[in-house]
């Protein structure tokens, strides 16, 4: 069983970034420069973006954070977005899921203009990601393809099971791992709530993404021999040994499937730093498109 690290994938990205930056910079190009809007106080996204932020520095990059309570109005955000669109100092920006309840979230995403949407969630960028164009693709599939690009994971001919039918992950992996390409040409399905004989289908796979947000669902008996497991989730669960008082869980079962394995990702330290370290690449890409 190979444990594959992403942690150390993503830091070796980052360095290559930050070198291709300072040959920008060298030739008279300002510094890539990403912006995040952040609604509210959760938790979560707290943590996410400031590891964003983090990674931009790491990368070289110029980073904004727009703060707003959570009693923002929508128009008001929308303004903001607006803002961002116009901004030419700005590459690429985010807007930070998930939004109050008050707020229409596809509407904001829709309004993001398709050249400045890192995240890769516009329509006009999905769109562009299902028929093989190029365009931003959306930051965790675009992570676990490079991971499997860089562990040289065969992917071709091969039986991949994604469980999830999310916009954000379920649905665009399975398009990317569709794909023609050096990681792709698989046979994909896909898994989700309502599929019959779901640990039957989960069997067959030779690489398996879990993304359905329920920890511990995959488990031993769902895994064959030499199978690939990529784990998306990162769910927390009570923990009263920690100091914080919870830990991430994944989707998978991991001390009992990892034995069965022939690669596999950890949670934390997989996939999570591969969706922060495509984020920066999609800035990159951007920063590069305007510089043209």
């Amino acid at each position: 069983m190979t444990l594959i690290d992403g942690k150390q994938t993503a830091a070796d990205i980052k360095k290559e970034i930050a070198a291709e930056v300072e040959k920008m910079v060298a030739q008279g190009m300002r510094r890539p420069h990403l912006a995040a809007i952040l609604v509210g106080h959760d938790g979560g996204s707290e943590t996410y973006v400031a590891s964003k932020v983090k990674a931009c520095h790491e990368c070289g990059f110029e980073s904004s954070l727009l703060r707003f309570e959570d009693n923002i109005t929508e128009a008001e955000l929308l303004k903001a977005v607006d803002d961002l669109n116009n901004n030419p100092e700005v590459d690429g920006f985010i807007v930070q899921l998930p939004l109050p309840r008050h707020i229409d979230e596809q509407r904001v995403i829709e309004a993001v203009d398709p050249a400045k949407d890192v995240d890769g969630f516009h329509p006009i960028n999905v769109g562009k990601l299902s028929i093989g164009l190029p365009g931003f693709r959306s930051a965790t599939p675009a992570g676990i393809i490079e991971l499997l690009r860089r562990y040289h994971i065969p992917t071709r001919g091969k039986h991949c099971v994604v469980i999830g039918r999310s916009n954000i992950v379920g649905k665009p992996v399975a398009q990317l791992m569709l794909h023609k390409g050096d990681v792709g040409d698989a046979t994909v399905t896909i898994c989700h709530s309502a599929s019959e004989n779901l640990p039957e289908i989960v069997r067959q796979a030779d690489i398996i993404i879990a993304a359905v947000g329920r920890p511990g669902f995959v488990t031993a008996d769902m895994v064959k021999d030499g199978a690939t497991v990529i784990d998306v989730g990162t769910t927390r669960v009570p923990d009263a040994t920690r100091k914080s008082g919870f830990r991430l869980s994944g989707d998978v079962d991991f001390d009992s499937v990892a034995p069965k394995c022939a690669y596999i990702t950890p949670v934390p330290g997989g996939v999570g730093p591969m969706t922060i370290c495509s984020l920066m690449l999609n800035t990159l890409q951007a920063a590069h498109q305007r510089n043209t």
